[in-house]
């Protein structure tokens, strides 16, 4: 019972939030197998490894989920997350500009808010640490 509380700290919210969005951004992935299509797509455009590239993408996405649960490994998690979802922006999303919805598709916004989400468990007293 004591675990459980100490997992409803004031990252919970944050964590579950990450949770459901790792959720849908990795399982679906590898149930209808399209995690295949977008390594492929990764291959030919960005050069070979693109399959194995995309399953490890994916993998990651998918092991961040019970990490973000039980409040466990989130700084390397929450790295290499930021590094992927960077990744995505350079190769994929800056193309199509800010939106996700609205007055585009497909654009940064979302992978910004991530990667900010990410960071603060990378920076967990915030950028301004008190020392004492």
């Amino acid at each position: 019972m004591n675990s459980i509380m100490k997992n409803l700290d004031r990252t919970f919210l944050l964590r579950f939030a990450l949770a459901v969005v790792m959720i849908m951004h990795g399982i679906p992935s590898f149930v209808n197998m399209s995690v295949i299509d977008f390594g492929r797509d990764l291959a030919e455009n960005f050069g070979f490894m693109g399959i194995p590239i995309a399953i490890a993408v994916k993998s990651i996405h998918v092991l961040s989920i019970p990490a973000l649960l039980l409040n466990k490994y989130l700084k390397p998690l929450a790295l290499l997350n930021i590094i992927i979802f960077i990744a995505g922006i350079i190769m994929i999303h800056g193309a199509n500009g800010w939106y996700v919805v609205g007055g585009g598709r497909n654009g940064i916004e979302f992978n910004f808010l991530l990667i900010f989400c990410f960071a603060t468990f990378l920076f967990p007293e915030g950028l301004n640490k008190k020392t004492t």
